[in-house]
């Protein structure tokens, strides 16, 4: 698929632990979670995914939720959205955590 002009950022889906919620913080985002769905974080970078993941892993401008507790990205739920512009990766990404929200899942998206 050609890129779009300007198409230079993406959204992305990291897998946490289910240890993720027995935080208070995590649990009051998600008052809808359905047991047994999977507990993600929903972000957007202008890096490729895989490189933001480990900078997240290694505590560089990373999300606490995803330091603590990432597993692996999920990119069957994020891969057919990108690349997208600026504007269009912001909105992705919180329509991403809403429908994911909406389908049970834990959802932390900052």
């Amino acid at each position: 698929m050609p890129r779009k002009p300007g198409a230079k950022h993406h959204v992305y889906v990291v897998e946490l632990e289910d240890r993720v919620w027995n935080h208070g913080r995590f649990r009051r985002a998600n008052p809808e979670y359905q047991l047994g769905r999977p507990f993600v974080y929903v972000g957007m970078t202008g890096l490729d995914p895989d490189i933001r993941f480990d900078k997240h892993k290694a505590g560089i401008q990373a999300n606490s939720f995803v330091q603590a507790f990432g597993l692996r990205l999920l990119p069957t739920l994020y891969e057919r959205y990108n690349p997208l512009s600026y504007e269009d990766a912001r909105s992705m990404e919180v329509e991403l955590a809403i429908a994911l929200r909406k389908n049970g899942y834990g959802v932390w998206q900052a």
